[in-house]
């Protein structure tokens, strides 16, 4: 069982915890273990470094003055994720990921070729 810091008492407690059981602080959002939430540091608001934000799609009630947020995604580290994508996408990566994306049409070609040379060779 991972054990995780809770931010405000510092005690370890279950990574999977909604809510520390000393603090009563909300770790995850309700009822979803899965989601982490995300928590402003200091005085600043996460809505002021979101890209949700900035990009006006954020619908988050408590918006613009958030300090926690399970939807947060910071905008620099988007950023460096599309510079990232950007900078690995080659020929190769393309082509495996247009393969992917095409496998029916690629079946139905291939089918269609061994019928075509199953016709030749009877002929």
């Amino acid at each position: 069982m991972a054990k995780i810091s809770c931010p405000r008492c510092r005690q370890l407690v279950d990574n999977q915890a909604i809510s520390c059981p000393y603090c009563r602080t909300t770790l995850k959002a309700y009822g979803h273990p899965g989601i982490p939430l995300h928590r402003a540091t200091g005085n600043e608001y996460l809505c002021d470094s979101c890209t949700y934000h900035i990009d006006n799609t954020c619908n988050f009630p408590q918006r613009p003055y958030a300090k926690d947020c399970t939807l947060y995604e910071n905008l620099e580290q988007s950023k460096l994720n599309l510079e990232k994508q950007s900078d690995t996408s080659s020929f190769g990566t393309t082509f495996k990921s247009w393969v992917n994306r095409n496998q029916a049409l690629l079946l139905l070609i291939g089918l269609l070729f061994v019928c075509l040379v199953i016709t030749m060779s009877l002929t």
